[in-house]
């Protein structure tokens, strides 16, 4: 009987040894079969993976710094703009620059503007109510016998001046500055035919137009003479208001003395009186005077006669 019960519990240690080693089998050859498939499926994931993710992460480092860096560029950029403006204030040394040369520009204008119109202004009272102070209708003739009249001197600006060749000192010094104003008129205005500078005889008897010829060709060619009879020398000087004493009925040969007014009439393009030069003036005080009153006619606009 106990060696029945031993032979049992042997057997039955031996079963027991078999099952355990049939349900631990499979489980051994199955583990490490599915570990190994793990660790390659993972390594193969991670390695297939690792790429993406670090190229992820790059390119979100780059987007970062690229977008932290713009940014701060901007910000030191227009910090820089609040630091400059807060530093010079709301006008630049550009803006100031501006503003100055406005002004001083302004400053110009305005003031030629001003000495235009008090010259237009005493041009202006000059001409009377009616009936010119300065100047009017005259008739004359010129050197080749030819009537020459007011309306002869329209549509330029001209230079009138009233003398007579017998006289010592005082006409040839102002016809020496009569010459020397007309080359500076002409080279200023370059137009020959803006000025016509006119030399009226107060002595008629003795300034034929032969002697006036030869007199003004001395100081210019372009100074025009003209002469008349002692009624028409006399209107004109009474016209341009203009003193003279030569005597009435002089015989031939008889030796007397002329006085006369000793200024120079500058009338404008409609005949109208302007400006008067004196002794004073020199030739470049007197060009400057001329050409400030051609400027003016221009800029308005107004026509000059050309021939």
């Amino acid at each position: 009987m106990p060696s029945s019960l031993r032979m049992a519990s042997g057997l039955f240690l031996q079963a027991t040894r078999t099952l355990t080693t049939l349900e631990a089998a499979p489980s051994q050859r199955i583990l490490p079969v599915l570990r190994n498939t793990s660790e390659s499926q993972c390594r193969a994931y991670s390695q297939a993976q690792r790429p993406r993710c670090s190229q992820s992460i790059q390119t979100t480092l780059s987007a970062r710094n690229s977008f932290s860096t713009t940014a701060f560029q901007a910000r030191a950029k227009t910090m820089g703009q609040l630091r400059q403006r807060n530093s010079t204030g709301p006008f630049s040394w550009k803006a100031a620059l501006l503003f100055v040369i406005t002004g001083a520009g302004m400053v110009i204008y305005f003031r030629v503007e001003k000495a235009r119109l008090e010259r237009k202004r005493i041009a202006e009272m000059s001409k009377g109510v009616g009936k010119p102070k300065v100047g009017g209708p005259f008739t004359l003739k010129d050197l080749d016998g030819k009537e020459f009249t007011a309306e002869d001197l329209k549509g330029k600006y001209c230079f009138v001046y009233f003398g007579f060749t017998h006289c010592p000192d005082i006409c040839p010094d102002e016809l020496d500055k009569m010459a020397e104003i007309i080359d500076k008129v002409r080279a200023e205005a370059k137009d020959d035919n803006a000025f016509l500078p006119v030399f009226i005889t107060c002595d008629p008897v003795r300034d034929t137009p032969e002697v006036l010829r030869a007199y003004l060709k001395e100081f210019h060619p372009a100074i025009v003479g003209l002469t008349g009879t002692y009624e028409q020398i006399k209107h004109v000087c009474r016209q341009y208001r203009v003193y003279f004493s030569t005597p009435k009925d002089v015989k031939p040969g008889e030796d007397y003395l002329v006085d006369h007014s000793i200024y120079f009439y500058l009338m404008d393009p409609d005949n109208d009186f302007v400006e008067c030069i004196g002794r004073q003036d020199t030739p470049e005080s007197a060009t400057r005077v001329i050409m400030e009153h051609i400027n003016d006619w221009k800029r308005e606009g107004k026509p000059l006669k050309t021939v």
